[in-house]
This record gives structure tokens, C-alpha cells and sequence, in this order.
């Protein structure tokens, strides 16, 4: 059982197994994420926003998605958990000054060094490229490695001094259990928001039920009236015994 040419086949030939997982190429993925913006795919631009979740994202593509939440848009899924600008926080990120920017060439061509950082922590100093766990707090949006928050331990921001709790650190980019995590205190954080804003509604429904004594709405004169004629007689009454009387 020859091919044509008179050439046999081998088994592995004929025999076709279960295709190879293609490994994808962690240094490409870390770019994507560190570099490029979730919802619109283009390069990070300032200003750089992050959910709660951790994903980085340009402003205006953050503001166009609200704008128009189209259900063709297969990266708003990404982006299905931001129902307002206030989801999102405005990073205060450090600049890297070893980062060259936009690389030019005799040609005119530019294209942006991502082989480093474009930015880095400001405390310890360590590039924001993947490789090292980096957090944002939500109450600033000050950007630190998780290296400088663990042996630097405060709780204040290291940049602007803002007071923060555990609740206010995201970690960006983190692991399937990051996000886990952050899911979960993210919907804890929305119904305790929600409850609070329903509580408050009976309060302010009865402050305006029960509203004080104003000038343009006087209650009822606290003085006595009679009949005309009863009152005329008590003043008449009254005149006469104020009345000085005459020596005899």
C-alpha cells in the first residue's frame, strides 16, 4: 500500500491525533495588558482609568462605552460591570525615566518602546511591567508594587498621605483569585451603597411630611375672640376704672 512514487506512509501520518495546545506567549500577553486599553485595544494614553476589578482602561474609550453600551461590542463584556463614571478611579501613575517614548527613525516611522516600563513605583522603584504585583488605592489612585505596601506598612498613602483601608487596594492585572476576590467586594461594596441610599429615603419623605412653623405659613393667634359688642363693653369697663377720679 504505496502512495504514488511507490512511497509507504508511516502511521503517524495517517493517524491524526488531538491537536497540540498552542502555548501562548506570556511576554506578549503581559504586554497587552499592561500596555493596551481593555475596551478600545489601543495603546494606554493618560488619562488612564482602572475598574474595581484591576483592568486598566483609556478615559475616553471608558466614556464611550457608557455612552453607547452596544451589544455588538464583543470587548464590552470586559467592561459589563462599569454602569457609571464613578466606577471607575483616575490613576496617578509615576513616570519611568528610562523609558524612551515614541521611538522615531530617519524614515518618520514612530512606534512606542515597550520593551520597558512606562512607568514604575515611586517608592521601591520597581517597573510596571507584569512581572512584579502592582496596586492602586480607590480612595487616591495613587499606583504602588505590592512590595512597597507590604514592607512599607501604613495607613496613609506613601504619595499624597491620604488615609486608605485594606478595602481601598486593587491589585491591577492580578490572577483569576484576584478578581475573585475583588468581584466579591465589589457587590458587597454596591449593596451596602444601595441600602444605605434606600434607608435614607423615609428619613428625608418624613422631614418633608412634617415640615417646621415658617413665617409664611403662621399658626392660629393665640388671642381670645368674642362678639363685637362683648368686646367693646371690656373696653369701655376697663377705661372707666383706669380713669383718674375726681376729689370730692
Amino acid at each position: 500500500m504505496g502512495c504514488d512514487g511507490g512511497t509507504i506512509p508511516k502511521r503517524h501520518e495517517l493517524v491524526k491525533g488531538p491537536k497540540k495546545v498552542e502555548k501562548v506567549d506570556k511576554d506578549a500577553e503581559l504586554v497587552a495588558q499592561w500596555n493596551y486599553c481593555t475596551l478600545s485595544q489601543e495603546i494606554l494614553r493618560r488619562p488612564i482609568v482602572a475598574c474595581e476589578l484591576g483592568r486598566l482602561y483609556n478615559k475616553d474609550a471608558v466614556i464611550e462605552f457608557l455612552l453607547d453600551k452596544s451589544s455588538e461590542k464583543a470587548l464590552g463584556k470586559a467592561a459589563s460591570h462599569i454602569k457609571s463614571i464613578k466606577n471607575v478611579t483616575e490613576l496617578r501613575l509615576s513616570d519611568n525615566p528610562a523609558w524612551e517614548g515614541d521611538k522615531g527613525n530617519t524614515k518618520g516611522d514612530k512606534h512606542d518602546d515597550l520593551q520597558r516600563a512606562r512607568f514604575i513605583c515611586p517608592v521601591v522603584g520597581l517597573e510596571m511591567n507584569g512581572r512584579h504585583r502592582f496596586c492602586f488605592l480607590r480612595c487616591c489612585g495613587c499606583v504602588f508594587s505590592e512590595r512597597a505596601l507590604k514592607e512599607i506598612k501604613a495607613e496613609v498613602c506613601h504619595t499624597c498621605g491620604a488615609a486608605f483601608q485594606e478595602d481601598d487596594v486593587v491589585v491591577l492585572n492580578g490572577t483569576k483569585e484576584d478578581v475573585e476576590t475583588l468581584k466579591g467586594r465589589m457587590e458587597e461594596r454596591r449593596l451596602r451603597a444601595k441600602l444605605e441610599k434606600k434607608a435614607k429615603k423615609p428619613k428625608a419623605a418624613e422631614s418633608v411630611s412634617k415640615p417646621g412653623v415658617s413665617e409664611e405659613f403662621p399658626g392660629p393667634s393665640k388671642t381670645k375672640t368674642g362678639k363685637p359688642e362683648e368686646a367693646s363693653l371690656d373696653s369701655r369697663e376697663k377705661k372707666a376704672g383706669s380713669a383718674p377720679r375726681s376729689a370730692a
